[in-house]
């Protein structure tokens, strides 16, 4: 789980010691993403996320203001689990068309170790105030970029159809969202590899050029 040390942007904390900061806000945000899934982020008390962290409340209030603080660093810390997770998939990797899965399929698996933050987000991302939303929202396309240049490389190569790539992303992105959304459901489907590959499957139909299906048949051939 992403142990959000500078996940700072905007929350303060009185403790200067980076490791010790990304070290609390670890366990902080681990118990406040159970906790405001279960019951609500309204009725969720920073004394309720210290006894399921093991800490104190006085010891939380070092390393956040107040609660709103908390739910900023959970639905931060989800978003930096994309920008960390999407280019280790693709380091070592120059095919467009395998680096453009390769995205899709560590967003999807990121969705899947965080289903209940990633739930979190479309609930209560309004809990925040208009400033915070913003940066969430900032946050968020700069994460969908990623997933869209490697879109946007596949069309540039001929490999797939000319798109509206960021109305495409936002599909893609959503496919990814529902594994968590409509978990109750889809778990009793298939298991996450499936789910992911039969979205490749879709997509491909969906996106490739005659050229790009040549180039996924021979990627699917290849040793």
């Amino acid at each position: 789980m992403e142990h959000p040390a500078a996940l700072g942007h905007d929350v303060k904390s009185q403790v200067t010691d980076e490791h010790l900061v990304a070290r609390r806000r670890g366990q902080i945000v681990a118990a406040a993403t159970e906790l405001f899934s279960l019951q609500g982020f309204y009725r969720t008390t920073i004394q309720d996320v210290a006894r399921k962290a093991g800490v104190s409340a006085g010891l939380i209030y070092q390393y956040v203001t107040d609660k709103e603080d908390v739910l900023l660093l959970v639905l931060l810390s989800v978003l930096e689990s994309y920008k960390r997770e999407i280019p280790a998939a693709l380091q070592g990797r120059t095919d467009p068309l395998e680096r453009f899965w390769a995205a899709i399929g560590a967003y999807c698996r990121v969705v899947d170790q965080r289903r209940e933050a990633t739930v979190l987000a479309y609930r209560s991302t309004k809990s925040l105030p208009d400033e915070r939303r913003e940066l969430i929202k900032t946050c968020e396309i700069e994460t969908n970029d990623m997933i869209a240049a490697c879109l946007r490389d596949c069309v540039n190569a001929g490999l797939m159809r000319d798109v509206n790539v960021e109305l495409v992303t936002y599909q893609l992105v959503t496919f990814a969202h529902s594994w968590a959304l409509k978990h109750w459901r889809l778990k009793e489907l298939c298991d996450l590899e499936s789910y992911i590959r039969e979205g490749f499957d879709f997509f491909a139909q969906a996106l490739l050029t005659p050229k790009g299906r040549r180039h996924q048949s021979k990627l699917e051939s290849a040793p």
